[in-house]
């Protein structure tokens, strides 16, 4: 499945291990909060990156003495009208996790402007719409409301007018 990361369409490095599977010596892998709760100590001691598909229902600050070992946070939408994941977003962005936080599941092109606020970088894209349709809502929107030291790609529309009404 193809990732849509700044803009660009690009390839899925990330290995996803199942919980019973055995951890390769190399290479960037995505486990589930249980395996990582249970082998972290084998999982950070490895070459590669370390990941972990965090489930909605569950409280970020769980992840908190994690943050400085992972690259990657998948967090999951299970319907596009369930929205935990946007809290669990920003929840993660103000603890202070600056790694990969990627929308994985039910994830709609027409909600990208949002996760973009709530600090999510990358998002899964399914074959359920065409590439034309992320791209499209990828540069649709390029001002925000709302500051967000996560997303400095995005224009925040009171500087613009600020620097119009300074004549700059």
């Amino acid at each position: 499945m193809p990732l849509l990361k700044d803009n660009d369409f690009i390839d899925d490095t990330w290995q996803r291990l199942d919980d019973g599977a055995a951890i390769p010596a190399t290479g960037d892998i995505l486990v589930s909060l249980a395996r990582l709760l249970a082998d972290f100590g084998k999982l950070s001691n490895r070459d590669g990156r370390l990941g972990v598909e965090f489930p909605n229902e569950e409280r970020p600050g769980v992840l908190e003495s994690f943050l400085p070992d992972l690259s990657l946070i998948a967090l999951t939408f299970p319907k596009f009208a369930d929205g935990r994941a946007y809290s669990q977003a920003r929840q993660l962005r103000q603890l202070g996790y600056d790694g990969e936080l990627r929308a994985i599941g039910d994830v709609l092109p027409d909600q990208l402007s949002f996760m973009l606020e709530t600090g999510f970088d990358a998002f899964e894209v399914t074959e359920r719409f065409p590439e034309e349709a992320w791209e499209q809502a990828a540069s649709s929107i390029s001002l925000t409301y709302q500051s967000a030291a996560y997303q400095p790609r995005r224009l925040h529309v009171w500087r613009l007018r600020w620097a119009r009404d300074e004549g700059v």
